[in-house]
Order: C-alpha cells, then sequence, then structure tokens
C-alpha cells in the first residue's frame, strides 16, 4: 500500500515536471467541450510569440500578484473572505492546476488536490511557463481556446499582433467567456478594458511583469 502510494506521488510528480517542457496536448475541459462542440479551436503559440502586453493583460486583469506569490494570493483570499465570499480569489497558478491536471467543479476533492499540486507547479516550473501555459489553455470563447485562436476569432489576426486594447479585452473575457464577446464589447466590458490597458501599464512599470518578461 505504502509504495503504491509511493509510486503515485512520483508518477504525479513526474507528470507536473514534463509540463515544464512538455506543451499540453490537452485538457480534461478542452477534450469534454470537443466532445459537446463536435469540435474546438486551439492553436499553441510560445509566449516569446505572443505580444507582450498580452501577458500583461492578463496578469492584471486575474492576478495582479502573480510574481509575488508561490501559487496563492494570501491577501486576495483574505479580502474574499472579508467580502463573505462573493468574489473569486483564484490565482492564475491555481487556474493552470484546475485547467491542466483536474477537473472543473467545486468538490472539496478537487479543492484539496489543487491545494497539493498549486505549490508543486510553482515550485518546478518558472512563471514565465505558467503564464504560457495559462495563455494557450484558457477558454476565450464557446469552443475557442488559447490566445491565438481568440485573436483570430475575435479580431482576425495573431496573438503576436493585437494592440494593448485587444489584449485588454481579451484579457476581460475570461472570467465569463461564454457570456462576453471582445470583438463586440458592452459599455462594462470597454469599461474593464480600459482599466486593464492601465494595470498593465502599471504592473510593467512597479516590476510585478518582471518573473514573465525578458
Amino acid at each position: 500500500m505504502r509504495r503504491g502510494v509511493m509510486v503515485g506521488l512520483m508518477l504525479v510528480v513526474l507528470w507536473v515536471l514534463a509540463y515544464r517542457w512538455i506543451d499540453p496536448p490537452t485538457t480534461p475541459y478542452i477534450i469534454g467541450e470537443d466532445a459537446r462542440l463536435a469540435g474546438v479551436a486551439r492553436t499553441w503559440v510560445d509566449l516569446d510569440d505572443m505580444a507582450p502586453v498580452m501577458a500583461r493583460s492578463a496578469v492584471a486583469a486575474e492576478d495582479a500578484n502573480f510574481c509575488r506569490h508561490w501559487g496563492f494570493d494570501v491577501s486576495a483570499i483574505r479580502s474574499a473572505i472579508e467580502d463573505g465570499g462573493t468574489r473569486g480569489a483564484s490565482t492564475i497558478s491555481q487556474q493552470v492546476v484546475k485547467n491542466v491536471f483536474l477537473w472543473q467543479g467545486r468538490s472539496w476533492v478537487r479543492k484539496a488536490l489543487e491545494a497539493g499540486l498549486t505549490p508543486l507547479m510553482e515550485l518546478l516550473w518558472p512563471k514565465r511557463r505558467i503564464i504560457e501555459v495559462y495563455l494557450n489553455v484558457a477558454e476565450f470563447d464557446e469552443g475557442v481556446f488559447g490566445v491565438e485562436a481568440g485573436a483570430q476569432a475575435y479580431f482576425g489576426r495573431g496573438a503576436g499582433e493585437i494592440s494593448a486594447r485587444q489584449a485588454a479585452l481579451m484579457a476581460a473575457v475570461l472570467p465569463n467567456p461564454k457570456g462576453r464577446d471582445a470583438a463586440a464589447p458592452t459599455a462594462f466590458l470597454s469599461r474593464r478594458a480600459a482599466a486593464i490597458v492601465d494595470g498593465a501599464a502599471t504592473i510593467r512599470a512597479d516590476g510585478r511583469a518582471a518573473c514573465f518578461e525578458d
């Protein structure tokens, strides 16, 4: 029994370590959506081939302290608790673990596995790799996964050619990709994108983008 547990843990560590260099071919959620929709759009693109403002926009929108935490943003968790749990405190690292290694849902089992895998991934992967994988597995529209497919679907251009505003609009749809449209933004989405443009510039200036910038 003990040997089986040790072998299982070692295999998990090797799996997480392998994805430091091997691009995840798919994820459980993408597989499910592919079956449901009879096809999805997804093209992997390296971080070096994305417009740099895309990574900054995603971090500004989703996890401004990405470079300063080890997988869990304690201050964001505290704020979420103080707000009565009405807003999320999930970091980009947690989202990568959930999307790449686990499944969707709110079960305690998944949360426990996420809590264990997140610091392991932070230990084994550099921050650049975490944000690169995140931007390649995140859902930007129904059946549209990754920033390359998202940029093509919304703006008819590749991830390396998008503007600061377009990157901000794409980052703004991340919390609700099926309910928001970066190509036809509402007034709320436009305001949110403007705030993300400012946030992306701020984290570049104050060093909070240093861990994933060249």
